[in-house]
């Protein structure tokens, strides 16, 4: 398990780039605003309590993060 607290500030991915990640991801949002696009075309939009967990190999990216304050995330990796 591997646990990483990111924060954004009006950052995305890159637009050429989607994460396929080998583990699993639950995501948590602490403060702040994002949003996850999925390669099938889903958007998610996350605030302050919202979470998600990505299945391994589920291509997906950060579309949006609000650019007028900081996006404090809680990512949780695991098998």
């Amino acid at each position: 398990m591997t646990i990483e607290r990111i924060v954004s500030h009006g950052h995305t991915s890159p637009a050429s780039g989607w994460y396929d990640q080998p583990r699993y991801e639950w995501v948590v949002v602490l403060k702040g605003k994002g949003v996850v696009a999925f390669e099938h075309g889903e958007d998610v939009t996350l605030g302050p309590g919202d979470h998600l967990t990505i299945p391994a190999h589920t291509r997906h990216r950060v579309a949006w993060t609000d650019p007028d304050e900081d996006t404090v995330w809680l990512a949780v990796h695991y098998d």
